[in-house]
């Protein structure tokens, strides 16, 4: 198992979400953040200049099975891309075990339904 942690830009949020889904993950925890990076370069948006290292992001966690990290981190990048300075980053972090709260059932089991496997 891996956790996959994106951050990304908030206005590219719901196109993630969507790939996310469209990539059958369906299970994921976000939230607002704001960071500092090491490139800095002005932007001008609707008569506002702005800094690019204080761009609102969005922190995604998603745990899933080994098997669907390409395919998650494929969703996430293509899904978050602008092609801009500040687009984000992904970090891919070893996940020792899992646990289901309701079932008890330990390991990658505890990350989907099983039925919707058959």
């Amino acid at each position: 198992m891996k956790k996959i942690e994106a951050i990304i830009r908030k206005t590219r949020f719901e196109d993630v979400k969507e790939a996310l889904l469209e990539a059958d993950i369906e299970w994921f925890s976000y939230y607002d953040v704001r960071g500092e990076g090491k490139m800095r370069q002005a932007r001008i948006y609707r008569g506002v200049m702005y800094d690019t290292g204080c761009i609102e992001r969005v922190l995604l966690n998603i745990v899933v099975r080994d098997k669907n990290v390409e395919k998650t981190i494929a969703a996430v990048q293509q899904a978050a891309r602008t092609g801009e300075i500040g687009d984000g980053r992904i970090f891919v972090i070893p996940v020792e075990d899992s646990v289901r709260i309701r079932t008890g059932e330990r390991g990658d089991v505890a990350l989907y339904n099983a039925e919707k496997e058959k």
